[in-house]
C-alpha cells in the first residue's frame, strides 16, 4: 500500500514540474502571432469612416496627447493638448494615425514576430491600448498608444 501511494505522488510531482517548466518557458517567450491572436477581441469592430478620439502616444517619432478627428478614413485634424504636442501636430501631421492605422501597425508587428505586440480592447472590440516593441534588446523601437474619448461618427 505504501508503495502504491508514493508512486502517484511522484507522478503528480513529475507532472507538476513539467507543467511549471512549460509555463515558465511560455512566460519568458516573446508574444508570437499565434499567442497574440488569443488576445484579440471576441467581437469584431469596424473602423467607421468618421470619428474623433484622443491619442496619447509614446514613440520616438510622436510623443504626447492629441485630439484627433477622422473623416472618410483620414486624419483631418490633430490638435495637441500641450505646447509640445501642439508643435508636433503642426510639424508632423502625417505621423498622427487613425485607429485603423494603429491596428495595422499591431498586425504588422505580430506578423513580424515582434517581441511585444499587445492590445487591450473595449467591450465593443475597438482598441484602447496598443503596446509594441519589435526587439526587446533595441532602444527606441517601443511604441505605446492609448486611445480614449472615442466618439464615432463625429462631425
Amino acid at each position: 500500500m505504501t508503495t502504491g501511494r508514493s508512486r502517484p505522488r511522484y507522478v503528480s510531482a513529475d507532472a507538476l514540474v513539467g507543467a511549471l517548466l512549460c509555463a515558465a518557458t511560455a512566460c519568458g517567450s516573446s508574444t508570437s502571432s499565434g499567442s497574440a491572436e488569443a488576445n484579440e477581441p471576441k467581437t469584431t469592430w469596424e473602423e467607421p469612416a468618421s470619428y474623433a478620439y484622443t491619442l496619447t502616444s509614446t514613440t520616438q517619432v510622436l510623443a504626447g496627447t492629441f485630439r484627433v478627428k477622422v473623416r472618410d478614413g483620414r486624419v483631418t485634424e490633430a490638435v495637441g493638448v500641450d505646447a509640445d504636442s501642439r508643435r508636433q501636430a503642426q510639424e508632423l501631421p502625417a505621423e498622427v494615425p487613425t485607429i485603423g492605422e494603429l491596428l495595422r501597425r499591431l498586425r504588422k508587428a505580430r506578423s513580424e514576430d515582434a517581441d511585444t505586440a499587445e492590445a487591450d480592447y473595449a467591450a465593443d472590440g475597438r482598441p484602447v491600448r496598443i503596446s509594441l516593441d519589435w526587439d526587446k534588446n533595441a532602444i527606441d523601437d517601443e511604441a505605446l498608444y492609448v486611445i480614449s474619448s472615442y466618439e464615432p461618427n463625429s462631425g
